[in-house]
């Protein structure tokens, strides 16, 4: 259910805007800049509010941006607490790649992967912004690293396949396909590169 709240700016009569609505648009401004790139002048602009209402209903800039962080794997990459579920680990990649591969070819959003946009961009006063994006990187790989190593357990890879490597190895092939949509990779070619990976993917 969207949330609105009432904010009352530093002068005049209350601003009336839906939470929901305004983080939403944060997010596809910090999608598409990065953290240090995304102004407040554009922030505010995109999210129809005041820099006074933005501070009292979110923050500053920063917890603003860990928000926007927040709604993106909650609702941008849903599908990859899903594709864990599934009964083997070709199907896990196969989950992952096509999730990946749709959420670049949505139109309505931008393309390229927002955190790895944000830690590229971060300099050494934004060290804490790296730091939770790394983070969330980590604990999403501990837990592909873990269904591989149930699956090696099963025997489902060839001898001395290392469950790690094979993680890092998916990752780099979906971190490719958000890098390759931004320079404006076609759908089709996308797809290309998704059927292949799982054409090769290692199976005894």
């Amino acid at each position: 259910m969207e949330q609105i709240d009432t904010i009352a700016p530093a002068k005049g009569r209350p601003r009336e805007f839906c939470v929901d609505t305004a983080l939403a648009a944060a997010l596809r401004v910090f999608w598409r800049n990065g953290y240090e790139s995304a102004s407040m002048a554009e922030l505010t602009a995109a999210m129809g509010i005041t820099k006074p209402s933005l501070y009292a209903a979110f923050g500053n800039k920063e917890q603003l941006f860990h928000k926007a962080l927040d709604l993106y794997e909650r609702d941008k990459l849903a599908y990859t607490e899903k594709a864990l579920a599934a009964p083997t680990a070709r199907g896990v990649a196969e989950r992952l790649l096509r999730g990946s591969l749709e959420l670049q070819m949505n139109p309505y959003d931008p393309k390229g992967c927002m955190a790895i946009m944000s830690v590229i961009s971060c300099g050494a006063e934004a060290e804490s912004i790296r730091a939770d994006v790394i983070a969330r990187r980590a604990s999403s790989e501990a837990a592909l690293i873990a269904r591989f190593q149930r699956a090696k357990d099963d025997g489902e890879f060839p001898e001395g396949l290392e469950p790690a490597a094979l993680a890092r190895f998916l990752y780099a092939i979906m971190q490719g396909l958000s890098v390759q949509a931004g320079a404006g990779a076609t759908c089709a070619e996308l797809s290309q590169l998704v059927e292949t990976s799982l054409a090769v993917w290692p199976t005894k």
